[in-house]
């Protein structure tokens, strides 16, 4: 079998990576595109590694995640430029492994080029082994990964979002594929995190004919010590990039949605007002932590999630056309948002132009967002308002997002309505307004508050007998031994 020479590296001009093509990776991220989307890797971020020559891979100073990706790479055999999806596989010479490898933690410095965080040196390492691309089908090839030994990626083909002759074809349309340009086709779920010390190995085998593989890639990771200098992007990361890098909250080790805002607890503050749960918030000091100024388009619901956050900037026409367009932060906002979660967006009550609209709102209630915050505008009003899901809101205005804003960052802490929120805090919504609950209060929270409820019950029933609130409300000495009688009673009903 041929193998993958420097020859053959010295010769790719191009690599170019598709973002997602495989369904379980799109399941993973919770969104499939409807076209594929690219990025370039430099050519000088290719190496090859095989079980008797590793390759390696040093992990930034600094950084804290490697994310290691495999992949299926095709190798162009003669020029493609327009060419059909008929005729496109005819112009792939090789099939072999690799290794898509990039660092979260320089993930926003080049808004999506990738540049920097999948471009370094040893960054895409390919091969060993070569297989002919005439000998197989490229629907029936198996792409595996191991990580120190354990098997993490194991995935075909048969069902690829954008099948390869589609991604040969599309790129063509635009740009002459040239002999040597090396294609990333995308990596399958299982992706993970790679540490110093680790060892990341993948294959590439054909199901027919049966016994063609590529051998294994193997790639060593070490810890590069040489710091990041002071005139560039540094690395940074925070926990949706960890969720990112792992695959999933659980894997990189962050508390599950779940483990923050029990079944359990939701429903104690799903029985309480408010107002009931304000009046307890301010007994423990916080008196700033209503979302004020806004109206429901469902006040009859009450609401009861995690915070996602989306902060909006003033506008600036020349920062608008790099983070206006594309898959800007409010798009990734709305594509990530989760179920039962409620996106929270600053807006800084600037009321003269929209910060949702239908089809995004709607995006949101399809992935189970429980509500919609924002202290702006919202346009499509009637069609916003027509869903199921609540969108809280300033004002209806059909302005679009460029007159007076930009989409700037999401899951930050922002401030919204007078209050700040953090991603993570517990929102409380009901027709007398919006709460922001830190969740390490909120089970007491809850519990005070049900108790609270339950002696205005009784006070309640005693004014209705007639009663007068001097000493009932609050409870007096006297009056509380009789709502201790009446709780007990109650209990023996």
């Amino acid at each position: 079998m041929e193998q993958v020479t420097d020859h053959i590296l010295a010769a790719a001009r191009k690599v170019i990576a598709v973002h997602i093509n495989y369904p379980s990776r799109a399941a993973q991220r919770g969104r499939t595109p409807e076209q594929p989307s690219y990025f370039l890797k430099p050519s000088s971020s290719l190496a090859v590694g095989s079980a008797a020559a590793p390759s390696s891979v040093e992990r930034p100073a600094g950084c804290e995640l490697l994310g290691y990706e495999g992949e299926i790479a095709l190798i162009i055999g003669k020029p493609a430029r327009r060419v059909g999806i008929e005729d496109a596989w005819s112009h792939v010479e090789w099939v072999t492994a690799s290794n898509d490898l990039g660092v979260y933690d320089l993930r926003y410095a080049d808004k999506g080029s990738n540049l920097r965080s999948k471009g370094g040196d040893g960054f895409t390492p390919v091969g060993p082994g070569l297989i002919a691309a005439d000998a197989v089908d490229p629907a029936k090839l198996r792409i595996r990964t191991w990580h120190n030994g354990e098997l993490v990626q194991d995935d075909t083909t048969g069902d690829l979002l954008f099948p390869f002759a589609r991604l040969l074809a599309d790129l063509s349309q635009l740009l002459t594929l040239e002999e040597g340009d090396i294609i990333l086709t995308g990596t399958p779920a299982g992706a993970s995190v790679a540490k110093p010390g680790d060892v990341v190995e993948v294959e590439v085998s054909a199901g027919e004919p049966a016994g063609l593989t590529t051998g294994r890639l193997v790639t060593r990771v070490e810890e590069d010590t040489t710091p990041f200098a002071d005139f560039g992007a540094r690395p940074k990361t925070d926990d949706l990039q960890r969720e990112e890098a792992y695959g999933s909250r659980e894997a990189a080790g962050l508390a599950a949605v779940g483990a923050i805002l029990t079944p359990e607890l939701k429903a104690k503050l799903e029985s309480v007002c408010t107002a009931t749960l304000s009046s307890q918030l301010r007994k423990r000091g916080l008196n700033n932590v209503s979302i004020d100024g806004l109206t429901s388009t469902r006040p009859e619901k009450r609401i009861v999630g995690l915070a996602r956050t989306l902060r909006y900037v003033p506008n600036r026409e020349d920062l608008f056309k790099t983070h206006g367009g594309g898959f800007n932060a409010q798009k990734k906002a709305i594509d990530s948002v989760n179920e039962g979660e409620i996106l929270v967006m600053e807006a800084r009550g600037e009321k003269g132009t929209g910060t949702i609209g239908d089809i995004l709102a709607l995006r949101a209630q399809v992935r189970g967002a429980a509500a919609i915050i924002t202290d702006g505008g919202v346009r499509d009003f009637s069609a916003v308002a027509a869903m199921d899901m609540p969108t809280y809101y300033a004002n209806p205005h059909p302005a679009v997002l460029g007159r007076r804003h930009i989409p700037w960052d999401t899951d930050i802490t922002i401030a919204c309505g007078g209050t700040t929120v953090q991603p993570g805090d517990i929102i409380v919504a009901d027709a007398d307004g919006i709460l922001v609950i830190p969740p390490a209060l909120a089970e007491e929270l809850a519990d005070d508050s049900i108790a609270q409820e339950r002696e205005e019950t009784f006070i309640a029933e005693m004014v209705q007998q007639g009663h007068s609130v001097d000493g009932l409300y609050p409870l007096n000495a006297a009056w509380r031994t009789r709502y201790q009688e009446w709780e007990a009673g109650k209990a023996h009903d």
